[in-house]
């Protein structure tokens, strides 16, 4: 009793949230009559919802509690995170969606995998990009499950276990039922809730922090004056890097390009341009500064900064129960609304372009329900992994998104504005993106740069090179 009495808030507030999200599953199961109903919402959906759901998508508890600490030792260069997500933003938007969502359903493409086997015509190019889905989705819902489990495992006063098993449920639910229309309309509530929250946590840590200009004043701590260097943690290319290859994901990883594919035209495509870009603006203007201001909360003692967000919210010195126990739920919300686009993803790729490839399915119906057991069995298999995870969240959201830009971004450009390539320059490119972003830091100037930008340049230039040099009869790219 002692313990619900502590926590019934959040408890409640919690309640409140899962039903929403049962009640979109609902919906989301009463919209679906098909695999491209499950995948991708019909491609019949919003600019604005789709906006929303791009942003709110993106920020899980890797940005709420992983990016929004990571100053803390990073520093002051780590701030340049915020205006490059958002020049990312408008360039996934302006250059990618309106062709991509032309094109896939020429196509008649449902997966990022597909994309690539059906425009360059190579099953061994879809088969190879449907396992870098799966193996960079396992990193990164790795991260996001970590962030979560942390952050109810501080805030809840429960194991780390019982936190991520609790996440689990709940994500599973949802996504395994209602696909992609569930997905949507559950992350324009997180993308909503996630904006709120941010004023609140930067407002509040700010206050506690002794107010705006206290940031100037951790120049004046132990050890201050190093975050206000451009060195401060490390070479600044290779924090550069660290902060590209966490941003790029939004031009090429497969959660966010899902969304360009349920757009009903390209009206569509420039509202949720907009929409999306100016809520990436407003909220990680908030968020990535955290980190500098924590110092004057917490001068030392902090080595995991993954902890610095759990500790600004714990115990109550920073933040009113109330608003505590919302800021949480908003944070559950930020890990809900990657966890479910991620494992609808992953799912829907195993199924369509491996199971599928490998073995055709009897109907679209035993598609769809094989599809929904593979949400339910990737959703445990990371959990599993986050009990025990492999690094930090920065650091696995990083190599996950390093991944996805050495290997898909040459086939993703290329496919979209080049009339030439195949399924030889597919391959190439991915075996130089994997092999760089795996030995770059070998070389004697390895560590001076980070892999992502050698091995997106090498992956490039390797793509061309054999897609000169190979016939290529692909059709012109749609105008």
């Amino acid at each position: 009793m002692t313990w619900f009495s502590e926590h019934w808030l959040v408890l409640v507030l919690l309640l409140g949230y899962v039903a929403i999200m049962a009640w979109h599953a609902v919906i989301g199961k009463r919209g679906t009559h098909g695999l491209a109903d499950y995948y991708i919402g019909g491609r019949r959906m919003g600019g604005i919802a789709l906006g929303i759901s791009f942003f709110a998508t993106y920020s899980s508890t890797n940005s709420f509690v992983g990016f929004s600490g990571q100053a803390y030792t990073y520093g002051v260069p780590w701030l340049l995170l915020a205006p490059i997500i958002v020049v990312f933003s408008l360039v996934a938007w302006r250059w990618i969606a309106p062709r991509l969502r032309d094109m896939t359903e020429s196509l008649d493409s449902i997966t990022i995998p597909d994309f690539m086997g059906l425009r360059f015509q190579s099953v061994t190019a879809r088969f190879a990009a449907a396992l870098i889905v799966i193996f960079a989705s396992l990193l990164y819902m790795t991260a996001v499950f970590k962030g979560a489990g942390t952050l109810l495992e501080a805030f809840l006063d429960v194991s780390y276990a019982t936190a991520i098993v609790l996440v689990l449920v709940i994500v599973i639910t949802y996504t395994a039922v209602g696909g992609f229309i569930s997905v949507v309309k559950t992350d324009v509530v997180q993308g909503m809730i996630m904006v709120v929250a941010a004023v609140f946590l930067f407002f509040g840590t700010v206050r506690a922090s002794g107010g705006i200009m206290s940031f100037f004043d951790v120049r004046e701590l132990t050890e201050g004056s190093r975050l206000f260097s451009w060195n401060a943690a490390m070479q600044f290319p290779v924090l550069l890097g660290i902060i590209v290859a966490g941003t790029f994901k939004l031009v090429v990883e497969p959660r966010q390009l899902s969304r360009f594919y349920a757009l009903e035209d390209r009206h569509a495509a420039r509202t949720g341009m907009w929409t999306s870009t100016l809520a990436f603006l407003f909220v990680y203007a908030m968020l990535v500064p955290i980190g500098i201001y924590a110092r004057n909360i917490f001068p030392t003692g902090i080595t995991d900064t993954d902890t610095v967000v759990p500790r600004i919210l714990a115990g109550g010195l920073v933040f009113h129960p109330a608003i505590g126990a919302f800021l949480v739920l908003a944070m559950i919300a930020a890990a809900m609304s990657s966890l479910d686009s991620v494992l609808l993803v992953v799912a829907s790729t195993c199924e369509r372009d491996v199971v599928s490839v490998i073995r055709k399915p009897k109907s679209e119906a035993s598609a769809l329900l094989a599809t929904k057991a593979y949400v339910v069995l990737f959703a445990v298999a990371t959990a599993v992994i986050a009990l025990n995870p492999p690094g930090g969240i920065v650091t696995l959201t990083s190599f996950s998104g390093s991944l996805y830009a050495a290997c898909f971004f040459p086939a993703l450009v290329f496919g979209l504005y080049w009339n030439r390539g195949n399924g030889a320059s597919v391959v190439a490119s991915f075996v130089v993106g994997i092999l760089t972003l795996l030995f770059w830091r070998e070389l004697p100037f390895g560590e001076v740069v980070h892999p992502v930008f050698p091995g997106v340049l090498l992956s490039t230039v390797v793509f061309m090179l054999v897609a000169w040099t190979l016939p290529s009869d692909q059709p012109t790219p749609i105008e």
